[in-house]
């Protein structure tokens, strides 16, 4: 599959790239995006909550009631978690939700989802993405001439490239990455993916390694 190559003013540059075949057009998995989207969004989670339970409430573990003949039911002490102030019933602990998951799968379902966005023409591909100042109105405009600016975006560079990830972070909708950082959460939940020239190949030989 051929992408002409344009500028940031959204002109063609008279150039093309062929998109790798093992890559933006290999039979897709959704199988192996969904799980490499669920592990991405369960290492996210901080896994903190935490409640108190029986035994780390504070409180007398004397019996405050006789066993029998009060008429009402049977109680132990005041940290029964069915009095007010008592401990929770298996409230939640700290954990971690991280699992694993094998390299060949993640890199399946990358494939899968750059796949699904060439197939349905959702790339593009910039000559270069140079901005001379980190200023959002600078990306915002580039946006623009791009016909982008109502399109949830990422931008994949070749290397770190401070002035435009500067430019984009106060702006919603779009975000910016590195081709080694490339993940199938991020591809999937972009609407337009576009790449600089350089992070083509860049992608194509991580996911090849």
């Amino acid at each position: 599959m051929k992408v002409k190559i344009i500028d940031i003013q959204g002109n063609e540059t008279g150039k093309s790239v062929t998109l790798d075949k093992t890559v933006f057009e290999v039979e897709p998995n959704d199988h192996a995006i969904y799980l490499d989207v669920k592990q991405h969004m369960a290492n996210k989670r901080q896994g903190t909550h935490s409640s108190k339970e029986r035994s780390d409430v504070a409180g007398s573990r004397r019996k405050i009631k006789k066993q029998k003949g009060s008429g009402t039911a049977r109680a132990g002490d005041i940290k029964n978690p069915l009095f007010k102030g008592g401990g929770r019933v298996f409230g939640p602990q700290p954990r971690d939700y991280s699992f694993k998951l094998n390299k060949k799968v993640k890199r399946l379902a990358r494939v899968s989802a750059l796949s699904y966005k060439a197939k349905g023409k959702a790339i593009s591909v910039l000559d270069s993405i140079n901005l001379d100042a980190p200023k959002t109105k600078l990306y915002a405009e580039m946006l623009k001439n791009l016909k982008l600016d109502d399109k949830k975006t990422l931008f994949v560079v070749n290397e770190q490239n401070k002035n435009l990830y500067l430019s984009s972070r106060n702006l919603r909708g779009t975000k910016v990455v590195t081709a080694s950082k490339l993940n199938t959460y991020d591809i999937v939940d972009s609407q337009q993916i576009v790449f600089d020239s350089m992070a083509v190949a860049e992608v194509v030989i991580n996911l090849k390694a």
